[in-house]
């Protein structure tokens, strides 16, 4: 499939920032059978530093926000065709060891809640029945609501509360499958909802590595395995490592956060 993306993320400060970096990781990866066809970003109020390939064959733009700026806008637009492949993507490969993506993290540090989903699927055969159980009980037991979680929010808080997104269903699914013995990996990028052009914001499912097969895609979100409508664009050990955008800058300005995103069929 072919898949059109407009995707501008706007940030308006109360005061002149004096000094702020922000990593970028908006480019797709054209790996696994995805393919950019054309990709460009652009930045108002600050200035690309360099760009590099972090450890998780990310593609990474640092942006200094310029020195005074009140307002920060990134722009991403360009075409991506995607493969149909049932979220299977294959061996391994790039910079991290496969046994990097069995650590836990502080978000996905296994509790009683994760323990007792673990359980429900624990006697289920190993491999691709198991996680794909693993994803139904996850969504059965924590259902998708918006503004109710951040992204500070750990897999056992969403657990604990019932009530998640995207985010939230990753990390669950991450520490449940660490926890099994699968290395697992979280994954950011763009999906093409049926019959939706404008969106609130970018999508997040997860991935694990199973032998004889390799990596597998999980959207728990939506119970299925990633199909030709998903974009893979940063991928890391929890959101943290994927997200979208991500930095630090001094000074006591507060920021408001406004997304433009457009996804569709070309």
């Amino acid at each position: 499939m072919r898949i059109k993306i407009f995707h501008r993320t706007s940030y308006t400060y109360d005061a002149p920032v004096s000094y702020g970096l922000q990593q970028i990781r908006l480019t797709p990866k054209a790996r696994a059978g995805q393919r950019i066809i054309d990709w460009s970003i652009d930045v108002e109020g600050g200035h690309k530093e360099l760009s590099f390939e972090d450890e998780h064959n990310n593609a990474v733009d640092l942006v200094r926000i310029d020195q005074g700026a009140t307002e920060l806008s990134i722009v991403c637009r360009g075409e991506v065709e995607t493969p149909q492949n049932d979220g299977i993507l294959g061996v391994h490969g790039g910079y991290a060891p496969l046994w990097l993506f069995r650590r836990e993290t502080p978000l996905t540090t296994v509790g009683d809640g994760v323990r007792a989903i673990i359980e429900k699927v624990r006697s289920t055969d190993n491999g691709i029945a198991q996680l794909h159980k693993l994803s139904a009980t996850i969504r059965d037991q924590v259902s998708y609501e918006t503004g109710t979680t951040g992204v500070e929010t750990t897999a056992e808080n969403a657990v604990e509360s019932g009530h998640g997104v995207c985010q939230d269903h990753a990390h669950i699914f991450l520490a449940a499958a660490r926890n099994l013995g699968y290395p697992a990996r979280y994954v950011s990028g763009y999906l093409k909802i049926d019959d939706v052009v404008d969106q609130d914001a970018t999508h997040a499912w997860a991935e694990a590595y199973v032998e004889g097969i390799g990596w597998i895609g999980f959207d728990v979100s939506n119970v299925i395995s990633p199909d030709e409508r998903y974009v893979r664009v940063a991928t890391g050990l929890d959101y943290p490592g994927a997200s979208p955008i991500s930095g630090m800058r001094y000074g006591s300005a507060s920021e408001k956060l406004h997304v433009d995103l457009q996804v569709q069929q070309q």
